[in-house]
């Protein structure tokens, strides 16, 4: 098999052969035949043979898997954008590292702006002063927002300009909204070319369409009409873009208004990050009881069940989805109260209906998910959280103890109740990586939240469609007349997984109709092709 770097086009019938194509139609396909856009046939290698003919493009996979192309239901284009340019401190050890890289920076730069840096890690947990920072850059303004986008840290000249405490050494709320928007002014040639970047970015991890949770505290209106802009009229060569904007409904036709501002189908929910609280590593997502490492704090409400409950009864009665974010246990009282009193207004079905989410819903109780089940509401996740902040002495532990962080993020009992769950990356807050990701559904730290690498599959490609209400069955699976939106990864050793330790975790046993996946205890296969709707997004194979 050749590779080669640049994009081509795609023919009108092409065969994919000799490969392994995940489909329920046939676990046991080899080969694939789209045509027009979809797909047209799956099954073995001697009924392709059969098939063969001179008007198709034949595609040896030597051995490559084909599975449906990912959804990332909660992304931020543009800061992904902004991430993968500009200073990255993801892999800083300490203050005196972060110090060094915003010196180097400066040096070639007329601003710093940098992304990833996490103290919890840190030995001391010392984050670097504002009159550090100054010294720094030599005085060009710094901003560096923490890998969980909840809070920043900012140099003297910046603060100044800005007009923000002196004395505060991190900023969170109104404080940070305000610096994040700052150092985003961008010409609307600089903005489309970050959003370029970054969906060619996903293109090239496997992924067919993205979410977009976009919000005026985020990055703004003008950056969501930029994005819409840019999805639309290079469709045929980027992700699909669908998008969130949060922003409180006061009531239906406030809802109406703000949807239809956009555009018709821009916007497919008044939900995202529409904030009910923080983040743990911020130390602003709202807890019932004091954080472990700071007793003075216990989190933060942005909107109050009031507020909460009117948006949902706005969203309901417009027929728009509405939701939230939410990580703490007291955020999530808050919102289930809010289900409630919208559920009294509108009657309990049609909430049901509306097709409502949440993003994240990290502290889950038993009582928390029962009422999410009962009100029909879908969860938007992140896998990679709990792999990077979960496990004893973890971040998790810091903040919230071990007892409670031991019983985090749970996926799988969240399924299991019957609440929908797709699966996203938050990038730029953890790499857009889907393997990875099912991955780290699959061995979570709460062994009893673990999800096979089926459902976890099915979370983060057919479910983020259902999740954003698409109206295809079809869509995020491989079967005659689906979308040919699909991803080729390089050749791995496969299997059909499970969490349950009762049985083998790994089998490479499909009677039972299961296809195979890649085994994902060593590593991530790469991303050789994303295709969408019969167009070639990202490709390093050669016919």
């Amino acid at each position: 098999m050749h590779r080669k770097g640049s994009t081509s086009p795609v023919s009108e019938i092409s065969l994919y052969r000799n490969g392994f194509i995940y489909s329920t139609v046939d676990p046991y396909a080899t080969a694939m035949i789209v045509e027009n856009g979809q797909v047209a046939w799956i099954g073995g290698e001697a009924a392709a043979e059969s098939l063969k003919d001179s008007r198709m493009t034949v595609i040896d996979l030597d051995g490559a898997l084909i599975t449906p192309a990912f959804v990332d239901s909660h992304v931020h284009v543009t800061e992904t954008g902004q991430a993968l340019t500009g200073l990255d401190l993801s892999k800083a050890e300490s203050a005196e590292a972060v110090l060094e890289a915003v010196a180097a920076h400066a040096e070639t730069n007329d601003r710093v702006v940098g992304h990833g840096w996490d103290e919890s890690r840190w030995a001391g947990h010392r984050v670097p002063t504002p009159q550090e920072l100054e010294r720094a850059s030599g005085g060009k303004e710094v901003y560096l927002t923490r890998v969980d986008a909840h809070s920043g840290i900012a140099n003297e000249s910046l603060q100044n300009r800005l007009g923000l405490s002196a004395d505060a050494d991190r900023l969170t709320g109104e404080q940070h909204v305000a610096a994040r928007q700052s150092v985003n002014e961008l010409s609307a040639s600089g903005l489309q070319l970050l959003q370029r970047k970054a969906l060619e970015h996903f293109a090239s991890r496997g992924y067919g369409a993205v979410v977009e949770n976009a919000a005026p505290h985020i990055s703004g209106r003008a950056d969501l009409e930029s994005l819409a802009a840019l999805a639309n009229a290079e469709q045929d060569s980027l992700p699909t873009v669908y998008s969130l904007w949060g922003e409180l409904a006061r009531d239906e036709a406030h809802a109406r208004e703000l949807v239809g501002s956009f555009g018709p189908g821009v916007v497919r929910g008044l939900a995202g990050d529409l904030r009910i609280d923080g983040s743990l590593g911020s130390r602003t997502a709202a807890l019932n009881a004091p954080y472990a490492d700071a007793a003075a704090e216990s989190g933060q409400l942005y909107l109050s069940a009031d507020d909460a409950a009117a948006h949902l009864v706005a969203c309901t009665l417009a027929g728009i989805p509405g939701g939230f974010h939410v990580i703490g246990e007291r955020g999530l009282d808050t919102v289930v109260e809010a289900l409630e009193r919208a559920a009294a207004v509108v009657g309990a079905d049609r909430l049901r209906g509306a097709g409502h989410r949440l993003e994240h819903v990290e502290m889950a109780s038993d009582a928390h998910i029962q009422a999410l089940a009962a009100f029909g509401i879908t969860v938007s996740v992140q896998p990679l959280f709990d792999q990077h902040w979960g496990g004893s002495g973890g971040m998790y532990a810091q903040r919230v103890g071990e007892q409670r962080a031991e019983t985090m993020n749970r996926f799988g009992t969240m399924l299991a109740a019957g609440i929908p769950v797709t699966f996203g990356s938050d990038s730029p807050v953890t790499e857009a990586n889907p393997w990875r990701t099912v991955a780290a559904a699959f061995s979570l730290n709460h062994a009893a939240a673990r999800l096979s690498a089926k459902a976890a599959f099915i979370a983060h490609t057919r479910a983020g469609y259902r999740a954003i209400r698409e109206a295809s069955p079809f869509l995020g699976q491989l079967g005659p007349s689906a979308p040919a939106t699909f991803a080729v990864w390089e050749p791995w050793e496969l299997s059909v997984q499970t969490p349950d330790e009762r049985v083998s975790a790994w089998s490479t046993d499909t009677r039972a109709g299961t296809p195979l996946l890649p085994t994902l205890d060593s590593g991530s296969p790469q991303c050789l092709r994303t295709v969408k709707d019969g167009n070639i997004l990202f490709d390093q194979l050669s016919n």
